[in-house]
């Protein structure tokens, strides 16, 4: 509820009073009646006054010598205050009204709405004063909140570098103490195929390439989980991005590695964005990694990286014409260890493309697939 504004009134007689109470009743503050010096001064302890309206002449303390009481104090040190004089007239008085701190000298008989609108000046800039305080209130109040919920980011960012410092610290542990077991397989493995070879059946070294492979197998899988969780928690360092350029180097690496493949490779010249430089190559590296891979079993391969306007945003795309997928079960592309094709028919540890999305999302995009078993499949992704 909003607290009305006040005025002070001060004379002795008691029909003065009442006259100015009713007459300022219209201004919508609330007045507050003294008759003596010492009333005005308790009234003043107790209220927060928008303007004074003092008589001059009152027995005890005199209306100059109560306003240099009230300006004192600083409480009421700034109260604007009006003097009513019916005797003192002359100059000598009304500038020792001023020079008690009042902002005005009336002269009785007055007029009325001169008065009244002299109040209302002083009540409209007690207002404006009020409103002009809530608002540094507010924006104290306001850069506390700010300051606060910045150092609480702070302490937050200090506890996720330290997380993360745990988590890389984990990680590398977890990797060295997985390796080492898998190293010992493999190297028990391939001494057995080397030393034992001449007593063992084809049946037992075909096991023994199993354990190889899977060892292997697992490794990779160890590197992959390492990479996805460092990309998920890289600093994304923006920057312009030739995409066309650096396909056209994972294809050249993709050729040279295995010379005998017959790949097409459809190329649109400047597709530029601004991203992450490392991070986006990762992208590719892994779209066209699988583009190369389910497209191995075709005579006449054929991969298309590319650009198209949908629903108005620009996509990048990575198309092959390979052994594609059914649309039913594209949702679970993207998550880490989904397979839609046996580790048998094609070699992957399924980490591939929930890198693809990790990498996309922190740069605030989206990714989707389309395609077709037989047919082919296109990866989009828009940044």
């Amino acid at each position: 509820m909003e607290i009305r504004q006040r005025i002070l009134i001060v004379d002795d007689n008691k029909d003065n009073l009442y006259a100015l109470e009713r007459m300022l009743s219209g201004t919508g503050a609330q007045v507050i009646r003294a008759s003596t010096g010492n009333e005005a001064l308790i009234a003043s302890l107790n209220n927060e006054f928008a303007v004074a309206i003092l008589d001059v002449q009152m027995p005890g303390m005199d209306g100059y010598e109560l306003a240099e009481l009230l300006r004192g104090t600083q409480k009421t040190r700034n109260l604007p205050i009006i003097f009513l004089s019916a005797i003192y007239s002359d100059d000598y008085h009304v500038f020792k009204g001023y020079d008690a701190g009042g902002v005005d000298f009336i002269i009785k008989p007055y007029n009325p709405r001169i008065l009244i609108n002299k109040v209302r000046i002083f009540l409209e800039l007690d207002r404006q004063k009020e409103e002009s305080a809530e608002a540094n209130r507010q924006l104290q109040r306001e850069v506390a909140d700010r300051e606060k919920a910045e150092a609480g980011l702070k302490h937050a960012m200090a506890e996720l570098a330290r997380s993360n410092a745990e988590l890389d610290s984990f990680a590398y542990s977890v990797s060295h103490d997985l390796r080492a077991p898998l190293r010992g397989m493999n190297g028990f493995s391939q001494a057995l195929l080397e030393d034992y070879s001449e007593i063992l059946d084809e049946q037992g070294k075909d096991y023994l390439c199993r354990i190889c492979s899977e060892s292997e197998r697992m490794s990779q899988l160890i590197d992959d989980l390492l990479n996805l969780s460092r990309v998920s928690r890289a600093e994304i360092r923006r920057e312009p991005v030739d995409l066309s350029g650096i396909v056209r180097t994972i294809a050249a690496e993709m050729e040279r590695r295995e010379p005998d493949r017959a790949v097409e490779f459809l190329v649109e010249e400047g597709a530029e964005v601004n991203g992450d430089a490392r991070l986006l190559r990762l992208v590719l590296e892994n779209l066209l990694g699988n583009a190369w891979k389910f497209t191995q079993k075709r005579s006449r391969a054929k991969i298309e990286f590319g650009r198209k306007a949908t629903n108005g945003e620009c996509a990048f795309f990575v198309r092959d014409n390979g052994a594609g997928f059914d649309m039913v079960y594209a949702g679970k592309l993207f998550g880490a260890f989904q397979r839609l094709h046996s580790a048998s028919e094609f070699e992957g540890t399924g980490i591939g493309l929930a890198t693809v999305q990790r990498i996309i999302h922190r740069h605030g995009g989206r990714v989707w697939a389309e395609g077709a078993v037989g047919q082919g499949a296109s990866f989009y992704f828009a940044l």
